[in-house]
């Protein structure tokens, strides 16, 4: 639920449309921009939003549990903030974006009503367009190594080690067992898997039925 200050309140409530839409886009290299679709410069914490028309937006939608919320952005590629030549470099591959509703009489008084990243940009001769997926994409982006008996390395990679230009394994391939590996390649040293992992028929066993002697199994 968003909180309103009382003074801005009051002004949304006469009726008279006096906000527009302002947009802080930060790049992974920490570059920060403002745009709005207002028709001149506001200032809002800080941070000058430049009008222009450089992105323009659908619909936000949100959800009230974990399921992100998703948005979709336009933008002029002849806008002096997003070039097209950083558009290409990917420089705003996954910039975060925050949108506020701010009052362009007063801009101190504004809401933030939305927070996402850029994702799935595409650009061309008229402009650029972007999907923007909100903050809550995050808790869905995998962390850390999933534990398997199996390597998860590539055959020649720099973590599997193995010298494919060496004519003793040409024209072998692996199938990511710990067995193929010893015989193989004689590459135990940086196999990355678990082959000694218990399965779940260890983990869920209970107790012998008998001869039961109270020690380590």
């Amino acid at each position: 639920m968003k909180t309103l200050a009382t003074e801005f309140a009051e002004r949304l409530a006469i009726g008279v449309t006096r906000t527009c839409l302002c947009w802080r886009l930060m790049r992974a290299d920490g570059v920060v921009i403002g745009v709005t679709d207002h028709d001149r410069r506001l200032t809002v914490e800080g941070v000058t939003y430049e009008p222009g028309g450089a992105l323009s937006a659908g619909e936000f939608t949100a959800s009230t549990g974990l399921q992100p919320g998703q948005a979709a952005a336009q933008g002029a590629l002849s806008s002096e903030a997003v070039s097209e030549e950083d558009l290409r470099a990917g420089l705003w591959d996954g910039a975060r974006v925050d949108v506020y509703r701010v009052d362009w009489e007063r801009p101190e008084f504004f809401v933030h009503i939305w927070s996402g990243r850029l994702t799935e940009i595409t650009h061309g001769a008229l402009g650029f367009e972007a999907e923007l997926v909100s903050l809550k994409a995050d808790f869905e982006r995998p962390v850390g190594r999933i534990f398997s008996r199996r390597c998860d390395a590539v055959l020649g990679d720099k973590r599997c080690g193995v010298n494919l230009d060496d004519p003793q394994f040409s024209g072998l391939k692996c199938d990511q067992r710990f067995e193929t590996c010893k015989a193989l390649f004689a590459n135990v040293d940086n196999f990355r898997g678990f082959p000694h992992m218990p399965g779940n028929d260890a983990v869920l066993a209970g107790p012998a039925a008998s001869g039961n002697s109270g020690e380590r199994r």
